[in-house]
């Protein structure tokens, strides 16, 4: 997702993507605990999704306050 598409989004939407995401970096922390992640670049991925979204969210917030 660009960050064109999560301005587009509404505060709950992102809210809820922040949610999935958090628990796919649960999951991806834990296969990597196992030595089961293939690919250990998609947890810095997710990580700076989740940042981008907080950031898209509080510049929402700034633009209503």
């Amino acid at each position: 997702m660009k960050i064109l598409e999560m301005r587009e989004l509404s505060p709950d939407e992102i809210r809820d993507r922040r949610e999935e995401l958090l628990r796919e970096l649960i999951n991806l922390r834990a296969q990597q605990k196992m030595r089961q992640l293939e690919s250990p670049i998609r947890i810095r991925d997710v990580r700076r999704k989740i940042a981008r979204l907080l950031t898209v969210l509080r510049e929402k917030e700034l633009v209503n306050a």
